[in-house]
């Protein structure tokens, strides 16, 4: 059940698992009209797509998965264009494709490539879908909100919410490729919410601290110590679940969010309010 109502398409990148998966899902829930789910995991976001059927409280609910790889703007540009000969707009777009350093080493052992690749993902396909969409949200018909004392709010041509970290703010050591691309991606929310307020188009970041996602149980294999680690550090003594990032996704989007634009909203259950990362 969602706590948000949300209509419109949606379009999330990175949903093959982890807080794309749940984030679209939770569009699904929230009664959007339609939910683009997007990877380079073509099976598995086809496989998620077809699942959403089964919870979405649209009636009229439509699907679709899509291969696209953010880092390849081509790649981008057909989904894109696909999308808006199938489903007419797009009104919500989740960043959420991202990688992690693939070794956690000092700087001096830092893999050019590997740097290369993190940021391609994590800072410039942000870039290079956000320019896509924001083409297509420009062009179209600003929707409004009725609230329940009949007046009527404006919604704008369009949200894009963009999926960093908390280290979009701290800093660990033996990952300078990760936190480089998650403190340059918040940058590039407020330079994007700056560029297209005025379009009726909103752009704002989450920044979840530990989520139970695949990256989450691979970092665990390299550091298992982690794991003691935030049962100290985090006040409620967990991680957070996919869902609970979701869930705000869709809240960023909803009609609850109009007034919030170029933010950054922390969601760590207070592990960042004392402990140096």
């Amino acid at each position: 059940m969602s706590f948000f109502r949300t209509d419109g398409v949606a379009v999330v990148t990175g949903a093959a698992g982890g807080i794309g998966l749940a984030a679209a899902n939770a569009f699904a829930e929230a009664g959007a009209a339609a939910v683009i789910f997007t990877d380079i995991q073509e099976d598995k976001v086809k496989a998620n797509a077809e699942e959403s059927k089964s919870f979405a409280s649209n009636s009229d609910y439509k699907t679709a998965a899509y291969y696209m790889d953010v880092t390849d703007p081509k790649s981008v540009d057909d989904v894109i264009a696909r999308v808006v000969t199938e489903f007419g707009r797009i009104d919500y777009l989740v960043n959420s494709a991202g990688v992690d350093t693939e070794r956690y080493v000092p700087v001096p052992e830092n893999d050019m490539e590997d740097y290369d690749r993190v940021m391609a993902v994590n800072t410039k396909g942000i870039l290079i879908t956000s320019r896509a969409v924001i083409k297509v949200m420009e062009k179209q018909e600003p929707r409004t909100f009725t609230k329940r004392n009949g007046t009527i709010r404006g919604l704008g041509r369009g949200v894009i919410v963009n999926v960093t970290s908390v280290l979009s703010f701290a800093a660990q050591p033996g990952k300078v490729a990760y936190i480089t691309s998650k403190h340059a991606a918040i940058g590039m929310t407020k330079s994007l919410a700056m560029d297209v307020a005025s379009k009726g188009i909103r752009v704002n970041a989450i920044c979840p601290g530990w989520v139970n996602t695949p990256m989450h149980h691979t970092e665990l294999q390299k550091i298992p110590q982690i794991i003691e680690f935030i049962k100290r550090a985090v006040p409620i003594g967990r991680v957070a679940e996919p869902e609970e990032i979701g869930e705000n996704v869709v809240a960023l989007c909803s009609p609850a969010g109009t007034y919030i634009n170029g933010a950054p909203i922390i969601i760590d259950a207070g592990l960042t309010l004392t402990v140096n990362l």
